[in-house]
């Protein structure tokens, strides 16, 4: 099983720290709202998005398992 990262954009409001701590992934629209990568989290950034989800403030950020394709 793969990660994917998203947020919830209801709860986010707009801190930027996701995008300090993954900037590989996450980057910041002109408000400051987090834009995610498309895509699993690749396995060398695992435990940079764990840290940032546990680091965001409001909890809106989240690292979900996506099951394989085909199963």
């Amino acid at each position: 099983m793969s990660r994917v990262l998203t947020v919830n954009p209801i709860a986010c409001d707009a801190h930027g720290v996701c995008a300090d701590l993954l900037p590989e992934m996450v980057t910041l629209d002109p408000w400051g709202y987090p834009v995610i990568v498309a895509g699993p989290v690749p396995p060398e950034l695992d435990e940079h998005a764990r840290r940032a989800v546990a680091s965001c403030p409001t909890l809106a950020l989240r690292l979900e398992r996506q099951p394989r394709r085909g199963r």
